[in-house]
């Protein structure tokens, strides 16, 4: 059956799937209130994630990433990771976690069939990390990464979004964790949504400034996987851990795309900013569908646009990174 492409030649092997929008943290670039909700949310079922990671691995995908929201807040977590394991077409399955809950459960999520996991620490100040996550649960989280380093997984990768006044002069703090430590830190440049336009224009750091001093400072920019997410890897030879740089502003930026994104309400978002989603749900009732639903995506490929025009200051529909899994 032939894989994702869109008419750019991008192929996708790379698949984020949200299955909540819901967080427990307050951070001031996604959820500055809290998570908001009207009514009951109506999230994809086991059985639907089943059928749709089942469409996805006959088109190519190879790696899918479980993100929220915060998607440990699911009862059925470990269930999830479980049904997307047991599939043999899937090489990597990965999540994105604030870590709230990685330290009671990293054993199991591991057992499950979670090989990759990412935490996100914006500061390693408790204040600072109080500050920007509203939620005084830095020691909590830190233990979770240790829990994570023990259990054996495949790569331990912690997230930190750069925020200029806040955490940007943090970076010698973080190089000296990493020095001994095997931890991938990948800094992410923040991006502008419908909601946090003031935020933005108030915190916004360009990563091309870090990029300079790292390679400055000796880092050599690793090559890329066919798998890997958006991030430029730099390893130094006298640090245990490594850096990722994610930059969406950078020129070029898309050329390299390799990922799609399905909400946590079963919509395909072909790209993170810029449209509203394309529903997939009533394709998910029953595994007969799938022919029809493999023939939607690469409908919808084919309308993939070149670049996200971020540069342009289009945000587009989004208007905070949980909605759609960041």
């Amino acid at each position: 059956m032939s894989q994702l492409e869109d008419k750019f030649g991008r192929r996708f092997h790379y698949l984020r799937l949200s299955v909540t929008d819901v967080c427990n943290f307050k951070c001031g670039y996604c959820l500055p209130h809290g998570y908001q909700t009207s009514g009951k949310p109506s999230f994809l079922t086991l059985d639907e994630i089943s059928h749709l990671v089942d469409a996805f691995s006959q088109v190519g995908t190879q790696k899918i990433r479980i993100t929220g929201g915060e998607p440990s807040l699911r009862r059925d977590f470990t269930d999830i990771i479980r049904v997307i394991a047991d599939n043999q077409k899937i090489k990597t399955l990965a999540t994105t976690t604030n870590g709230d809950r990685l330290a009671k459960h990293a054993k199991g999520w591991h057992e499950a069939g979670l090989k990759k996991i990412n935490i996100s620490v914006d500061s390693l100040d408790p204040r600072l990390f109080y500050q920007i996550t509203g939620e005084n649960k830095f020691y909590q989280v830190m233990q979770g990464i240790d829990a994570a380093l023990e259990t054996g997984f495949e790569s331990v990768k912690v997230n930190a979004v750069l925020l200029k006044g806040l955490n940007d002069q943090s970076l010698p703090q973080f190089l000296h964790w990493i020095k001994k430590t095997p931890i991938d830190l990948r800094f992410i440049e923040l991006m502008e949504t419908g909601l946090g336009r003031d935020y933005f224009q108030q915190h916004h750091v360009a990563g091309r400034q870090i990029k300079s001093w790292l390679l400055q400072q000796g880092w050599q920019l690793e090559p890329r996987n066919i798998d890997d997410g958006p991030a430029q890897n730099f390893s130094h030879p006298d640090y245990l851990g490594r850096i990722g740089l994610i930059m969406p502003y950078e020129q070029n930026f898309c050329s390299s795309c390799n990922r799609l994104r399905v909400s946590a309400k079963g919509k395909l978002h072909l790209c993170l900013f810029t449209e509203n989603g394309v529903d997939l749900r009533d394709l998910l009732v029953s595994p007969s569908q799938q022919a029809a639903l493999i023939a939607r995506l690469h409908a919808q490929l084919a309308t993939k646009n070149q670049t996200h025009f971020l540069h342009q200051g289009v945000t587009g529909v989004t208007q905070h990174l949980a909605s759609i899994g960041g």
